[in-house]
């Protein structure tokens, strides 16, 4: 079974990564089971493995946290939700492509019983929604805006950090970054899209997909 946490109010991100890295360490060690926490951070940026400096474009604005995670510079801040998600992946099928796509496809899921249709781009990490509401790109194709992020590291094939989805976050607060490198496209929410979707909305949608999603762990097997 596993745990689910919300927690109230913003979230340290250093107190949150050293939580997540101590319970991705117990589930390792068959010391806690598996854990989804749910978050709002406090306005900052974080880089990840992969980030380049000149991503950075305005780095007085908001603290700097360097991320162990997977990806390059992204946003958190109110109006964000951020799933943490410390699953037991060696269990799981030890496939961390396969494991993306079902965090990938739980996104999509959640944002779908909003009536929003998230899309996936070869090439670009997160998911998108088509803008027919903008002009069209310089080469003609529809505006394509960002919605979520995601972003996972493995310790002994448990997994933490996780998915993050826009619900209403200051949107020009993402302009102190170029969010995962992108430059080509702009960044939305579910209220910016005009829904009127609260964070208590999103978080009973994301817990009735994930369990559509992630079958539950297999028993272990017996001692022999």
């Amino acid at each position: 079974m596993t745990d689910w946490i919300i927690s109230d109010g913003l979230t340290d991100y250093d107190e949150a990564c050293a939580w997540m890295e101590a319970r991705a360490i117990a589930i390792a060690a068959g010391e806690a089971g598996e854990c989804v926490w749910l978050v709002e951070h406090p306005p900052l940026y974080t880089a990840g493995t992969s980030a380049k400096p000149a991503d950075l474009t305005d780095p007085d604005r908001f603290p700097v946290h360097e991320s162990k995670r997977g990806g390059q510079y992204t946003y958190h801040g109110p109006g964000q939700r951020v799933a943490y998600v410390m699953l037991d992946v060696g269990r799981r099928g030890r496939d961390v492509r396969r494991f993306v796509h079902q965090l990938e496809t739980w996104v999509i899921a959640t944002l779908d019983r909003f009536n929003v249709r998230g899309e996936l781009r070869e090439g670009r990490v997160g998911v998108w929604v088509v803008r027919g509401d903008k002009p069209p790109g310089p080469t003609g194709a529809p505006a394509e805006d960002k919605i979520a992020a995601i972003g996972i590291r493995l310790r002994k094939w448990v997994s933490f950090h996780g998915i993050s989805i826009n619900v209403e976050p200051e949107l020009e607060h993402f302009s102190g970054i170029v969010p995962c490198g992108i430059t080509d496209h702009g960044v939305t929410s579910l209220v910016d899209l005009g829904l009127p979707v609260t964070m208590a909305d999103l978080d009973v949608a994301l817990r009735q997909t994930f369990d559509e999603i992630f079958a539950p762990l297999p028993d272990p097997a017996p001692d022999r």
